[in-house]
């Protein structure tokens, strides 16, 4: 079963486990080019990298399904797009804390937050990215 065949504001538990195991495969993704691009030093300083990449990412996956999931049942409006907003705005003030930086968290809480807004417009409106080509 996936993120999307879940009825909005009902199982936040199953809604945060998948979304934290997409972050988990994105970090350690991320994690797996960055130590290709970036050589580091030893074995060590390579498993703390990703490690650490893997383990924000997972945890930023987690606060957005959560935060999601909790706004849409606090404000009894499971389809609202700006429930997707409180959700990413929440992870992007995770990673602004996890830095120690204020304008991380801001700017990441605007774009995250964005960015989640406009995916579930988009999954609302039947928005397609890329679709078989017109012959």
């Amino acid at each position: 079963m996936g993120y999307w065949d879940l009825t909005e504001g009902t199982d936040c538990v199953q809604k945060t486990w998948i979304t934290a195991k997409m972050g988990t495969a994105l970090g350690l993704v991320g994690s797996a080019y960055h130590i290709v691009a970036f050589q580091p030093e030893s074995a060590l300083a390579a498993v703390q990298r990703a490690t650490n990449a893997t383990v924000t990412m997972a945890t930023m996956g987690a606060i957005f399904g959560m935060a999601t999931c909790l706004s849409a049942q606090a404000r009894e409006a499971p389809d609202d797009p700006l429930n997707y907003f409180i959700g990413g705005c929440a992870s992007g003030i995770f990673l602004g804390a996890r830095t120690h930086n204020a304008m991380t968290g801001t700017s990441a809480c605007l774009g995250l937050g964005t960015l989640a807004f406009f995916t579930k417009v988009g999954k609302m409106e039947g928005w397609k990215l890329a679709g078989p080509p017109k012959l």
